[in-house]
């Protein structure tokens, strides 16, 4: 795990989209080598390069090398170049200072935190939708996930980025642990009051941390919203404006981490930092039960050692209208401003190939992020993987489901920043500083000054 950029560095760098100016050449290659592992040979003459940063790393980082590696056969005239950038926060800014100099990426992945972000960058960006239609291209909105599909459309119902690595919130968690508590390792906690009985036993069998959380605030607080059908902030969660400022400290989500705070005195619950960090003290065997993203998947199955299930996030049995739906994480594909008409030829073609069915299919089977298309969903059913693979279509289901407007996602600005004032101020929490609500409504206060300066730089 990187450490993130400080907020000061991200707001100064994000500043740079808001004032709508074209970036210095009007079709500046990305200033990155060719570095992905296996495509880092010279590119021959008369062939395309198209530049694609991202922040996909481990295991990941070679799914998307080989995506690169598969299209770049079967299209020689092209050349995709996957650049890893550092985590998403990072190689958001590095986009941006690469925008405004000249030298951006043909391709920028941007996590969903940064989709207000880039919806308001004026210049910076094609939307995926125009590319596709001046390029000829078949491209259908409809055919995505519809959960999937609006979080990335704009007010006017014109689609901005292209879906990729779309991810939700799921629940894992450690049979053989289960099997040494005497819980049935079939039957995973469903409610809140369940995780509670469940990490009870797994203490008094000897379990260290009985259960965690990567994404403390996407998790506990954004999908926690969504699932239980409440909204995060006023105007539907952001969709319908910028002047949105956050509900996140109702009765509600402060019950919830006063639930959370009990929990982590009498040992059933341990916070084990920031962002995904957490993630390797499940696969470590530490702790026995994880809330985390669906993405997360290749890299359980690559380094745990153990049995272990996935199910759905818990809810609270007495909240009307819960379990809703989860919302989407992990993030899509921004075509940057600026470039050669055969860079966006070959964009566009790169795009097409990532939209078949098989290649998505495959894509959600190996990684465990959504199959983006309903065809890629109905294709992995067929292939039996549901079937043969328990648990593996929990992030789909959790997501098909209609959504509401209060479920339908979370969309606003400096989202950033936002998420990492809610970090420090629980953080307050696990060390005895503040209490659940104290935390909440100090994070809540905070984070709607955030939300008024973007509103005000973005009138």
């Amino acid at each position: 795990m990187k450490t993130s950029l400080t907020l000061a560095a991200m707001l100064a760098l994000l500043a740079l989209f808001g004032c709508g100016q074209k970036p210095a050449t009007s079709a500046g290659k990305a200033s990155e080598p060719a570095t992905a592992s296996g495509v880092n040979t010279p590119t021959p003459p008369g062939v395309t390069e198209i530049t694609w940063w991202h922040s996909m790393d481990g295991a990941l980082e070679t799914w998307v090398n080989d995506l690169a590696r598969d299209f770049n056969a079967k299209n020689p005239q092209y050349r995709v170049i996957p650049v890893y950038k550092g985590e998403y926060n990072e190689s958001l800014i590095a986009g941006i200072a690469a925008f405004r100099a000249g030298k951006a990426p043909d391709i920028l992945q941007v996590f969903e935190v940064g989709t207000a972000t880039m919806m308001a960058a004026k210049g910076a960006i094609k939307p995926v939708s125009t590319l596709m239609k001046e390029q000829g291209k078949t491209f259908d909105p409809k055919s995505f996930i519809p959960a999937v599909a609006s979080y990335y459309t704009a007010p006017n119902g014109q689609m901005l980025s292209m879906p990729f690595n779309s991810s939700t919130t799921v629940f894992y968690y450690n049979k053989d642990a289960f099997k040494k508590a005497k819980l049935d390792p079939e039957k995973p906690p469903k409610t809140w009051p369940e995780v509670e009985r469940a990490a009870q036993k797994l203490k008094a069998a000897g379990e260290k941390c009985p259960f965690t959380t990567t994404w403390m605030t996407w998790v506990q607080l954004e999908s926690f919203s969504t699932w239980h059908n409440v909204n995060y902030s006023t105007l539907n969660n952001g969709f319908d404006g910028i002047g949105t400022r956050l509900l996140a400290n109702s009765p509600l989500h402060v019950r919830h981490f006063e639930n959370l705070e009990k929990w982590n005195k009498q040992g059933l619950f341990q916070y084990k930092g920031r962002a995904g960090k957490g993630l390797a003290s499940f696969t470590s065997g530490e702790c026995a039960m994880i809330m985390g993203s669906s993405g997360s998947y290749a890299n359980i199955k690559r380094d745990s050692k153990f049995s272990w299930g996935i199910s759905e996030l818990p809810y609270y049995p007495d909240v009307k209208g819960a379990p809703q739906n989860t919302i989407i994480g992990g993030a899509s594909l921004w075509v940057m401003s600026g470039k050669s008409p055969e860079e966006y030829k070959g964009v566009a073609q790169f795009f097409e190939y990532l939209s078949d069915p098989k290649v998505q299919s495959e894509s959600h089977k190996r990684t465990g992020y959504l199959p983006i298309t309903t065809e890629a969903y109905k294709l992995t059913e067929a292939s039996g993987f549901y079937k043969d693979n328990p648990g593996t279509d929990t992030a789909v289901n959790q997501m098909v489901r209609k959504v509401t407007d209060k479920s339908r996602g979370i969309r606003i600005g400096n989202y950033n920043q936002v998420r990492t004032i809610f970090d420090e101020e629980t953080e307050n929490i696990w060390a005895g500083k503040k209490s659940a609500r104290q935390a909440l409504d100090a994070a809540v206060e905070r984070s709607n000054r955030e939300l008024a300066k973007f509103e005000e730089a973005n009138k």
